[in-house]
């Protein structure tokens, strides 16, 4: 059974930066974040493969954020800079039994509690 534990969210100024890393338990394969502003549905934001290191990121996330992993630790963070209010949202992190590069909400079994980001502007 994979768990998943989100950690490193805040507060942080509109053009800062933040990490937030997630520690997994178990095999884990493509894993990826996702996020959920206050009354919008949970959306990708970016997905690493289990090896090789393909990414895929979401066009907001594009040139700002990047994703990756240690898989000898099994860690995943998401690096983001240049941060903008409207980036404000719970950051999930999931973990998906697919060996390919998945961004749908489905193609992922596995889910964290998720960490508040919160971008002031």
């Amino acid at each position: 059974q994979v768990q998943v534990v989100e950690s490193g969210g805040g507060l942080v100024q509109a053009g800062g930066s933040l990490r937030v890393s997630c520690a997994a338990s178990g095999r884990t394969f493509t894993m990826g974040w996702f996020r959920q502003a206050p009354g919008k549905e949970r959306e990708f934001v970016a997905v690493i493969s289990w090896i090789g290191g393909r990414t895929n990121y979401a066009d907001s996330a594009k040139g700002r954020f990047t994703i990756s992993r240690d898989n000898a630790k099994n860690i995943l963070y998401l690096q983001m800079n240049n941060l903008k209010p409207e980036d404000t949202a719970v950051y999930y992190c999931a973990a998906s039994d697919r060996r390919y590069i998945a961004t749908a909400l489905n193609d992922y079994g596995y889910w964290g509690q998720g960490t508040q980001v919160t971008v002031s502007s």
